[in-house]
């Protein structure tokens, strides 16, 4: 009997290099994924505190623009989310006499990492990117706008409780799969997904659409996180035009 690689490679020795190319293009063709009315895309806080020379930059944040772009005409179903806090909240270290940003403090709802002051409510650091075009978008999600509470997930707030109305949104439209993209990867993308998959929901992560902080091994953290959930992880390039 033969096995799989075999084959593969006496049809490279018949078909020559550039035929055999030629074939595993077309399949990784065929195995791409073409969203559907039961898809939407996630756009996660693409906001200007977030990108370069905003008070809570991501490293390389701005390059997943284009990205988010390009896969978004695939998508009938699109939903952006902001972050949207009030002055002094709970998650600013300026809030918190000695604290610095990065440390963590514990809150009644658990450990909370202290922020720079970002995106706050109607501030043009709070504003989406003004590079993103998606004007099909259907829906914006504004979260942790309560002044004691973080929510760094679409879905739900870190007190795990209040809902933001996401989940009920994406299956009145009957969405069953969901897409990520945005910033950041090891936070808000990343929790996002979590509650994707607690909801039911069949869930990607397209990896270069994304841009990560990476405090503390977080970014690696994030990954083995939504990997043991089932998320899955992909490139846009998996994405079928």
């Amino acid at each position: 009997m033969f096995h799989r690689r075999q084959i593969l490679a006496g049809f490279g020795k018949t078909l020559g290099t550039a035929a055999m190319a030629t074939i595993l293009s077309k399949a990784a063709l065929a195995a791409s994924i073409k969203p559907d009315n039961a898809s939407a895309l996630l756009v996660i806080d693409v906001q200007n505190c977030f990108l370069p020379g905003g008070s809570l930059a991501v490293k390389d944040g701005d390059q997943v623009v284009p990205v988010i772009n390009r896969i978004a005409k695939s998508f009938a179903n699109v939903v952006l989310t902001q972050d949207w806090h009030t002055a002094s909240h709970v998650s600013f270290a300026t809030t918190h006499s000695g604290k610095k940003p990065f440390e963590t403090i514990d809150l009644p709802y658990g450990k909370q990492v202290l922020w720079p002051d970002h995106c706050v409510q109607g501030t043009e650091g709070a504003a989406l990117s003004k590079d993103l075009s998606i004007a099909h978008a259907g829906l914006v999600i504004r979260k942790g706008s309560n002044k004691d509470v973080d929510s760094y997930s679409a879905f739900t707030e870190a007190d795990g409780n209040t809902t933001t109305g996401l989940a009920a949104y994406l299956k009145a439209r009957k969405v069953e799969r969901v897409f990520l993209a945005g910033l950041a990867t090891d936070f808000c993308v990343a929790w996002s997904a979590l509650d994707a998959r607690k909801a039911g929901f069949e869930t990607y992560v397209v990896e270069d659409a994304c841009r990560g902080i990476d405090t503390q091994g977080s970014l690696a953290k994030a990954w083995a996180d939504m990997g043991a959930a089932g998320v899955k992880r992909i490139q846009s390039s998996d994405i079928a035009a």
